[in-house]
């Protein structure tokens, strides 16, 4: 499948920046799975990551700052045929969007959710975002960070989400192979990608991430508690699956009851509609 066609070839993305390799990696993914474009949706807020959408040959859906899970648990609902990829950036999902991130996990969508996670605000220009490290120096945390990072896979292992996975965009085919086993996951599935902005963070670099991550070995992601400790961990950050939970129902199974018909198919009997408006039961 070509995931290059019907997108502009005027990508607005400084050079270096880590979106061109997640981009890659989200493309090679879905054609590796041998995914019709056509049954792709991705959805997104706002943000330089949340640009994305705009640079892949799939359905799209560009809203609101911190608003892109609630539309796509819309969408997986509406039409649970289709995969829907939730993506944008860390001050995206993380601060604006919060709440839904919190809520989304509790209900368990059958979607993809994807974070661009730079540790700033690429947008506007190099604000703190909620994931930057303590004592990190922006145009306006001039003194440094005070506040101690918001931990996004602590939060989600803590609320069950059914699969957590982080990764770091310097290794494509290892970022690759997580989407795809996010992909394949029946559920909410977070990805967290650290990616380098090298316009606004000179902090948190390609050799940063380098030094400052390691790959998970000998991790069991059943177990709950085990993951929760490698996500609470001081120092390096763990790269990998850390937390998987297969029982649990979906959302849309829930909602849906095991009806996988898109909304457009149902047939509308708008005669019983009308009769139901005039005795006041509807």
């Amino acid at each position: 499948m070509d995931f290059e066609r019907y997108i502009s070839k005027d990508i607005a993305w400084c050079p270096g920046c880590g979106n061109f390799g997640i981009r890659l990696a989200l493309m090679k993914a879905l054609e590796e799975l041998k995914f019709d474009p056509r049954m792709v949706v991705i959805v997104s807020g706002i943000g330089q990551a949340a640009k994305m959408p705009q640079y892949i040959g799939v359905n799209m859906f560009n809203g609101l700052h911190g608003r892109a899970l609630p539309v796509a648990t819309a969408i997986k609902v509406a039409n649970p045929n289709l995969l829907v990829i939730a993506e944008s950036g860390d001050g995206c999902m993380y601060g604006e969007g919060g709440n839904h991130f919190i809520h989304t996990i509790r209900r368990n969508p059958d979607i993809v959710n994807i974070v661009h996670n730079n540790m700033v605000y690429g947008l506007t220009k190099g604000q703190a975002s909620p994931t930057s490290v303590k004592g990190f120096k922006t145009p306006v945390q001039t003194d440094g960070v005070i506040l101690e990072p918001f931990n996004p896979l602590a939060v989600a292992i803590a609320l069950d989400a059914s699969f957590v996975a982080r990764t770091f965009i310097g290794d494509i085919e290892f970022t690759k192979e997580i989407i795809k086993e996010a992909i394949r996951h029946k559920g909410y599935a977070l990805v967290d990608i650290l990616q380098p902005c090298v316009s606004f963070n000179k902090l948190n670099t390609y050799e940063w991430y380098k030094e400052n991550t390691y790959y998970l070995k000998d991790h069991d992601p059943s177990d709950k508690e085990l993951a929760f400790k490698r996500a609470t961990e001081r120092g390096k950050l763990p790269l990998g699956i850390l937390y998987v939970n297969h029982n649990k129902e979906t959302f849309e199974e829930l909602a849906r009851k095991g009806d996988k018909r898109p909304l457009y198919e149902y047939e509308v009997n708008f005669e019983k509609i009308k009769e139901m408006i005039n005795q006041k039961t509807l």
